[in-house]
């Protein structure tokens, strides 16, 4: 079968002070995957590699990823998905496209990019093509989408550890429809809950573990549950059940009501309720043992924040809290300072505070500069090949007994290698605070003594209620405790 291949992936915070053009996105051609060390997608690769196994013929577009931030500007967009739907058209006839998005992009014009874009597709390639897509559960799920796409599969993980094999099952189930193995047939439910939920921690775990339990028997081919993304204010934003059966739209319909009703009435146990500033310094410090890991969630940039706001870090200094390290601060003129200066420098510096109100205020500080790292990387892990990130040109400075890692390209942390690049040896810090919802998860829970997370102020608040929506219905929980029952 001829299998193509494309996405853009991004993540848009409608909140967030920073536009999204052509030059934040990475974009991965062919020649990047059969390069050595070259640019590579989890998603993709694992297309890739299950088309090779099976002899069939893989033709691949493009694949563009930006860090989460604002609203992508319109002409890039439709510019990067005409790019896609030509490339498209050159290719036909094709039998099977494969879309590994992400479910939360919004561009000006445009609500839900996704959506557009598999619209488009359908259009190119008529109704007798399987498309199939694959979305970060942080997605908002529209039923256009799903009326126009074959097949929707969504991660099971948050921290996303599973964006392979989510592919790979999304790849056979799409070979499995085009050969008339199977009819696929999606029902869509409302959970009507908006909020964050963390996948490593009951009762959580136990739902994902009955998802995909209930996957293969009864008709049931695929289950999945779209968290949606609180920072997006579009009419749609919102939690909702996916599920897919095999010829059998009414199934579909009641196993979707079934696992979304399920999922509601957890909404209590699984809604995150991370703790003040000032609670969560508090906390850790009472705490005898360490390191302990604070998630500075409300700035993190894999949310769309700046990663550049002064709040955590003032606390810290005012509190007079040493053996602490804090990663990362997204500044790259202090960055390009430290270099210059080199190693054992000590500078009169203006960090972070730059980018906009939920910033806070720049810091006015006397730094040494203790480590540089040129194009520094770190790994996120995941259940199959661990990803490697790009973190820019990276300094480490020395502030009044605190170790602050500064870079130079906008990411969130996703593993210890941002302090161990430089020689920190985390188990001896007493605090370690994270730039970071909960990515950063699945790499620091091995070292960490305890995780606290916390709502400080910032770009990506963590606390639903405090969200200033202005287009989403708030007929949801937490705003009211049973919506079902108006």
């Amino acid at each position: 079968m001829r299998i193509f291949t494309a996405g853009i992936v991004t993540e848009t915070n409608t909140f967030s002070p920073l536009p999204t053009g052509r030059a934040d996105f990475d974009i991965i051609q062919l020649a990047d995957l059969d390069k050595e060390g070259g640019r590579t997608d989890a998603a993709v690769d694992a297309i890739r590699q299950k088309a090779a196994e099976g002899g069939h013929e893989f033709v691949f577009s493009f694949s563009a990823f930006a860090q989460p931030a604002g609203l992508t500007v319109r002409n890039v967009y439709e510019q990067m998905r005409d790019e896609i739907l030509n490339d498209l058209k050159a290719a036909l006839p094709v039998d099977i496209v494969l879309l590994p998005l992400h479910g939360a992009m919004v561009a000006e014009g445009y609500d839900d990019c996704e959506e557009d874009m598999v619209s488009r597709v359908r259009q190119v390639v008529g109704s007798d093509v399987v498309i199939g897509v694959e979305l970060d559960l942080h997605c908002h799920l529209s039923e256009q989408l799903v009326e126009n796409a074959d097949l929707v599969v969504i991660y099971k993980e948050y921290p996303h550890t599973d964006i392979a094999l989510r592919a790979a099952e999304l790849f056979d189930l799409a070979v499995a429809t085009a050969k008339g193995e199977i009819k696929p047939t999606m029902a869509l439910f409302d959970c009507r809950m908006i909020g964050i939920y963390m996948t490593p921690f009951e009762p959580m775990r136990s739902f994902v573990n009955e998802m995909s339990k209930a996957e293969g028997k009864d008709g049931v081919l695929s289950l999945s549950l779209a968290h949606g993304f609180p920072w997006g204010d579009v009419p749609h934003c919102g939690a909702r059940m996916l599920a897919i059966t095999d010829n059998d739209a009414a199934q579909a319909a009641h196993v979707a009501q079934t696992f979304g009703r399920k999922f509601f009435d957890l909404r209590e146990r699984v809604s995150f309720k991370p703790l003040s500033l000032d609670e969560a310094l508090e906390k850790a410090l009472s705490l005898q043992t360490h390191p302990v890991v604070i998630a500075d969630q409300a700035d993190n940039a894999g949310g769309g924040a700046p990663s550049d706001s002064t709040f955590v870090l003032k606390a810290l200094l005012e509190r007079k809290i040493t053996n602490a390290a804090l990663a990362m601060m997204y500044d790259p003129g202090v960055v390009q300072l430290a270099k210059a200066a080199g190693v054992g420098a000590r500078l009169s510096i203006r960090l972070g505070g730059k980018m906009g109100v939920t910033s806070g205020d720049p810091l006015d500080l006397e730094v040494k500069v203790v480590g540089i790292v040129d194009a520094m990387t770190q790994r996120w892990p995941q259940l199959e090949k661990d990803l490697v990130m790009e973190c820019g040109d990276s300094v480490a400075l020395e502030v009044e007994g605190i170790t602050v890692i500064v870079n130079s390209k906008r990411t969130q942390v996703f593993s210890p290698d941002v302090f161990t690049n430089f020689g920190l040896n985390v188990s001896k810090k007493r605090l370690l605070v994270v730039k970071s919802i909960q990515h950063f998860y699945a790499g620091f829970e091995p070292v960490a003594s305890e995780i606290i997370y916390m709502a400080a102020q910032g770009a990506v608040a963590p606390v639903m209620t405090d969200i200033p929506f202005e287009r989403v219905d708030l007929n949801k929980y937490p705003w009211v405790d049973d919506p079902f029952a108006r």
